[in-house]
């Protein structure tokens, strides 16, 4: 259990691959949308993310085996208990993920990092690949320290961790309509995931699971996709390039210049409160607008 493989490096000729399929699928379906400087930008964050990973991977390990060493339970990997070990550390994994996910959407320094993944406009495949480079810097990583400090294996977890990751590429499409209702009620799909890219006030901050979309049902965070209502994907307030380096590290900058504004007793509040809140009220968080969505309709 020192080490495993990363399930991600084995999937890269699957994402090429269908990444091709899907693009070729695009031009006889005009339902499946690919615009080819955003599907090379979301390619290129992707390699940036891998490079940054790689950079930061040591430090990562590092801390997970020191808190390892802290762990509550001696929890050992073999025959047959691993039956039960090994799924029951997916689930909780896939927990951890669901409030890293909700956290990220929630609080606006770990946003910074992950809005890079809801900047394109489009939703396929190659939107699945459009990841952060500076989640080591918003220390998204912590929220999976505590299964260290259970007792199950760092290199376990880091495995686990990386096939959750390769399940949530596919739902990234719209090739796909809905999925057998079994199947809906209790996974993650393209259906539940597109309201989750979406910007519709209906969807705004909703459905954040990776594969189980059970958590959001079982914390009042889901919402279902509705046949009558377009979907628009992007951030509230979408990026107007190409740019590479706007696209990783926008919202960082937005950060930095709200703490050099600001009045001091509100600098810290510019971290920690819901992206698009201001001390004067002059933007709109996501409650904010779902709240003047949901007073057009009553009135």
């Amino acid at each position: 259990m020192e080490s495993l493989p990363s399930p991600t490096d084995w999937a890269v000729p699957f994402f090429i691959i269908t990444v091709a399929m899907e693009w070729l699928w695009s031009r006889k379906n005009k339902k499946i949308r690919y615009e080819t400087k955003d599907a090379f930008t979301s390619l290129a964050l992707g390699t940036g993310s891998v490079v940054a990973g790689i950079l930061t991977g040591g430090f990562v390990l590092a801390l997970s085996l020191w808190i390892y060493q802290y762990r509550l339970l001696d929890i050992e990997i073999s025959w047959p208990s691993a039956l039960w070990i090994v799924p029951l550390a997916f689930v909780l994994d896939d927990l951890a993920y669901y409030w890293f996910h909700r956290t990220a959407h929630r609080v606006r320094w770990f946003w910074a990092a992950h809005v890079t993944h809801h900047s394109s406009q489009h939703y396929n495949l190659t939107t699945a690949l459009r990841q952060t480079w500076t989640g080591f810097f918003a220390l998204s990583f912590l929220f999976r320290m505590p299964l260290f400090l259970i007792g199950f294996p760092p290199a376990l977890i880091f495995f686990l961790a990386g096939l959750n990751l390769i399940y949530q590429y596919w739902i990234h499409t719209e090739a796909i309509d809905r999925m057998p209702r079994w199947f809906e009620a209790v996974m993650n799909t393209p259906s539940h995931h597109r309201v989750h890219h979406a910007t519709n006030p209906r969807y705004l901050d909703r459905n954040y699971a990776g594969v189980f979309i059970i958590w959001d049902k079982m914390f009042g965070t889901y919402e279902p996709e509705t046949d009558g209502e377009k979907i628009r994907y992007g951030i509230v307030k979408n990026l107007t390039s190409y740019n590479l380096l706007w696209a990783a590290f926008h919202e960082w900058v937005g950060i930095a210049r709200d703490l050099w504004t600001a009045p001091w007793r509100h600098k810290w509040n510019y971290l920690v409160k819901p992206p698009g809140w201001s001390h004067d009220g002059s933007r709109e968080s996501s409650e904010m607008i779902k709240q003047r969505w949901q007073d057009s309709i009553e009135n």
